[in-house]
């Protein structure tokens, strides 16, 4: 038994010093493996020579009862019975192997794996000791911290209409309603014609495409892929939300509040504004809408800077003009709601010039964002087979308009 220690102790060296000048994970990995089950082996044959040593002992003193004991199980105890493996300090190997099998099993399904063995952690760095199996990984963490939200709300807060197959969507609106007039007797009845108008919303293309690398995708604690593949469909939605008010409206692109292509707002009716005061608020919400009413419900779009210049305003006792509720991407100016909007120019930065859209104002239902596809995430290993890389690909076919005379109020900077 002395020899074969011997002959394992030699072939763990060997394991040793071949980790030491691995750089590679999936080598480290199978070497830390190797050792582990010659360190079991070499502690079975030191548990099996010390119970001989033992037996031969205890039957020069108890002669016959030497015998009778030789021949019960190694786990029975006079006394106490079947003792468990664990509490003679043998580890039981079987409980290593299902462990070990059900680990596999978790991580083929993309579940988090806790391995007792530590055979699943990421490997970088390895230190090597003398005369025992020493590594030392750098652990790293398995939660990816998120960015802060980069998707304003208003692509969730419009309206919706799903044509899966189609190829452009046509809204008609009122355009205008005349007044009827006095008649005389027997004569001719006045003319009160109500006249319509019509917006196209053409289907356009919007794609995102990401390459990962087989080891982020299948060695990393944290599932990097996975938030590859979920930032795709986030990256469209940044796209579109930004389209709703920027989208230029001609071949291929979203028409958006702020176009000249949206021709249901007419442009006579925009406001220009210089500066945030006490007074911007009620500037905004009396000129929208017609002359019989004032709107109720809409909703101001703007940016993060300019409702920070909002919260400056102060009243002449220096308490704040403007009562300012906030969560995350929305929220309500002395109870009008508002949504930040990163596409709207900054109304009072110095680098905005004149003439230049920062804010909108209006019912929300006003602009219909229709989907001709649903959105779709493919992943394909085809591309770059070679270089073993994963690509994730991201399409939806989608349009968009204002689809109600004046609809929105747009506020310029003025000169």
């Amino acid at each position: 038994m002395d020899n074969l220690i011997k002959k394992y102790e030699e072939r763990r060296a060997a394991l040793l010093a071949q980790s030491e000048k691995s750089n590679s994970v999936e080598e480290l990995r199978s070497l830390q493996k190797q050792i582990q089950e010659l360190n079991g082996d070499i502690d079975a044959v030191r548990a099996a020579m010390s119970k001989t040593t033992t037996d031969e002992r205890t039957a020069a003193v108890n002669g016959d009862n030497a015998e009778r004991r030789s021949a019960e199980p190694p786990n029975f105890v006079q006394g106490k019975g079947f003792t468990p493996t664990e509490e003679r300090g043998i580890t039981d190997y079987s409980k290593i192997l299902e462990t070990r099998e059900k680990a596999g099993n978790d991580l083929k399904e993309k579940r988090a794996v806790d391995s007792p063995l530590g055979l699943f952690g990421e490997l970088r760095a390895v230190t090597v000791g003398n005369g025992t199996s020493i590594i030392v990984p750098k652990y790293y963490s398995d939660t990816i911290n998120p960015e802060f939200n980069v998707v304003s709300s208003l692509i969730d807060s419009v309206s919706h209409l799903s044509l899966n197959g189609g190829e452009s969507f046509t809204q008609g609106y009122v355009n205008s309603i005349a007044a009827g007039d006095y008649t005389s007797e027997t004569a001719i009845a006045a003319t009160a014609e109500t006249t319509f108008a019509y917006v196209d919303i053409n289907k356009t293309k919007i794609t995102a495409y990401s390459e990962v690398t087989e080891e982020l995708q299948k060695l990393p604690n944290a599932n990097y892929a996975d938030v590859v593949f979920q930032n795709i469909r986030k990256s469209m939605r940044m796209k579109i939300t930004n389209q709703i008010l920027l989208g230029g409206g001609s071949t291929n692109q979203i028409t958006g509040i702020f176009s000249s292509a949206a021709t249901a707002i007419d442009s006579t009716t925009d406001l220009a504004l210089t500066t945030i005061n006490d007074k911007t608020l009620d500037e905004i919400i009396f000129h929208y809408g017609g002359n019989e009413d004032v709107e109720g419900s809409a909703v101001l779009i703007l940016n993060k800077l300019d409702l920070l210049e909002f919260a400056k305003v102060r009243t002449s006792t220096t308490l704040r003009y403007y009562n300012i509720e906030y969560d995350g991407n929305s929220g309500r100016i002395n109870g009008v709601p508002f949504i930040i909007n990163s596409a709207c120019n900054q109304l009072t930065g110095a680098a905005t010039t004149a003439g230049a859209y920062c804010m909108a104002y209006g019912h929300l239902t006003n602009y219909q964002l229709v989907e001709f596809s649903p959105m779709e995430v493919k992943i394909s290993d085809d591309y770059k087979f070679k270089e073993g890389m994963t690509a994730y690909r991201g399409v939806i076919f989608a349009g968009g308009n204002v689809t109600r005379k004046n609809g929105f109020l747009r506020i310029k900077k003025g000169s």
